[in-house]
């Protein structure tokens, strides 16, 4: 799930496994109307995954966690200057949010940046509105990014003397599906094709509705 490193892939799986532990631990009294749409081991909910943030968005405007996640969103850690793989997953989603939208269903693609030396405002607009029209992108301090990472269980490290700008960032790949009322429920994988996240997340999305 980390972008590149032997190092990178061994920390991620270290905080893969002990995410997965921590949520079956705290977090057994899940949702019934979305067991059956969930495929990972990971409870969602209660708060386990997530948390408040304020950040910059592609506007250079400060926006919240309760602006951002107003609705059904599909949330995604990476960088802009990523060479494939953070293209290919947004776009993935991209992809995704069209077929929900086509189903009735309106789901916003979030992108938050990783890598916020080189992600200024104007760099993520550019990225963003390339991929999708209503992805919003977002970025801040060095410390507001580690504090929103720290929130989402998640993982990067950008290199502490880098020789130039062509640096590269390691980090996880995991896309979060965040419902409002309910917060985190469930996280998509690279292999996951944009019909299978769309498919998946209209089931959850179905399974809130008629929980409401």
């Amino acid at each position: 799930m980390a972008a590149s490193g032997r190092l990178a892939i061994a920390a991620t799986a270290t905080v893969v496994i002990a995410l997965i532990a921590t949520y079956s631990l705290t977090h057994k009294q899940e949702l019934e109307g979305f067991a059956r749409c969930r495929a990972t081991n990971v409870v969602g909910g209660s708060g386990a995954i997530g948390g408040p943030f304020t950040l910059t968005d592609e506007n250079g405007s400060r926006v919240t966690d309760k602006e951002v996640l107003s609705k059904p969103a599909l949330v995604y850690f990476g960088y802009t200057y990523c060479p494939d793989v953070c293209p290919t997953d947004s776009a993935r989603n991209a992809e995704a949010v069209d077929i929900l939208e086509e189903n009735g269903h309106e789901v916003t693609p979030v992108f938050i940046s990783v890598d916020p030396g080189r992600d200024t405002p104007e760099v993520l607009k550019e990225w963003t509105d390339y991929l999708h029209p209503r992805m919003i992108g977002l970025t801040g301090s060095e410390e507001e990014i580690k504090a929103v990472t720290k929130e989402y269980k998640t993982y990067y490290k950008v290199p502490e003397a880098p020789a130039d700008d062509s640096y590269m960032v390691d980090h996880m790949t995991q896309t979060y599906l965040m419902l409002p009322g309910h917060g985190f429920v469930e996280f998509f994988g690279r292999d996951e094709t944009s019909d299978q996240v769309a498919e998946r997340t209209a089931c959850f999305l179905d399974a809130a509705q008629t929980e409401n």
